[in-house]
């Protein structure tokens, strides 16, 4: 049977998204008070990220965004030492060097984080090829957002993909927004995966906010990626409900679009065929929310106390 079309159990799904928004309500909140630095969230995209990384295996290689709370989260990443990077404390994975932006996790397979628009495109083909050529398992997991999708290194890593037949699913979150600009600004057709034909590679559009289709698709992918050991491009089509950057008043949305996509929240499309479903009341799904939020209370309290790298630190594991 494929893989794709065995029955998925969407409780655990439905768990990790509810510790995602936890994580990034902590981090707004945090913000507000004045003791966690401004960061990207990805409110609104949980089932996205969630969806696509549950449908990968222990071998394969991710390279995110600056919106990757989602990915590190479902790939196992400890909320405790997440925060702590967050918040430039030692106890961090990069011990309080990269801030929310540019956290890897090496351990997990998590090879960077980057905040340049694009950068993970860039470097997605290097590492796949490496991964080609030393005949290393598992294939390379590569996220970006539709601003990313208009630059130039974008279309050249999909052709450098292409012609070298790279193990890379190419996974584009469209969030429907490029910092401050809509995508209808900067782009003439819908999707971004209907530019992946010109090039060979095939390509599928899930919906995003529903984190069954997207594990089902997901699974589907790296399936033919991992068969072919040539790329594929899915695109997640989702929402990103809070604003660009914390803080940010979202004053150049339009209200009547983000109120509609606020009624596809992932989280609650979730909960909701969970409990029509049968497999959870709503007392079950209050109870696995306040967890979420007690697990992430918990990782506050132990970044906070973590402390802050020494001096002596300043120049370590800086290589350029």
């Amino acid at each position: 049977m494929n893989p794709g079309w065995q029955a998925i159990d969407e409780t655990p799904l439905f768990e990790r998204m509810l510790l995602v928004r936890a994580y990034e309500e902590a981090l707004v909140a945090g913000h507000v008070a004045g003791t966690v630095p401004g960061t990207c969230t990805s409110v609104g995209q949980e089932a996205a990220g969630v969806g696509v990384v549950s449908a990968l295996g222990g071998d394969d290689l991710i390279l995110t965004n600056h919106r990757s709370a989602a990915h590190l989260l479902a790939r196992g990443a400890d909320p405790d030492r997440l925060l702590a990077e967050v918040m430039g404390r030692s106890g961090g994975y990069c011990r309080g060097k990269s801030g929310s932006l540019h956290i890897s996790v090496r351990e997990l397979g998590v090879v960077l984080t980057s905040t340049i628009v694009g950068g993970e495109l860039s470097l997605a083909t290097g590492v796949a090829l490496s991964q080609k050529m030393l005949g290393r398992p598992g294939i390379v997991t590569c996220f970006f957002g539709d601003g990313a999708a208009c630059e130039g290194v974008f279309h050249e890593s999909l052709n450098l993909a292409a012609v070298w037949e790279l193990p890379i699913l190419y996974v584009c979150e469209n969030n429907q927004w490029q910092a401050f600009v809509h995508r209808r600004e900067t782009m003439r057709s819908e999707h971004i995966a209907d530019r992946a034909a010109p090039y060979g590679i095939d390509s599928a559009t899930v919906d995003g906010n529903d984190v069954v289709a997207v594990q089902r698709a997901a699974s589907e992918a790296a399936e033919r990626v991992r068969g072919s050991s040539r790329p594929f491009l899915l695109e997640t089509w989702t929402y990103r409900s809070r604003g660009h950057f914390e803080p940010d008043d979202q004053a150049y949305v339009d209200p009547a679009e983000h109120a509609a996509w606020l009624t596809r929240d992932p989280i609650e499309i979730s909960r909701q065929r969970l409990i029509g479903g049968g497999r959870l009341t709503s007392e079950d799904a209050a109870a696995l929310a306040t967890r979420a939020r007690q697990r992430i209370a918990s990782a506050m309290a132990f970044a906070e106390a973590s402390p802050f790298p020494s001096l002596d630190q300043l120049t370590t594991d800086v290589y350029a």
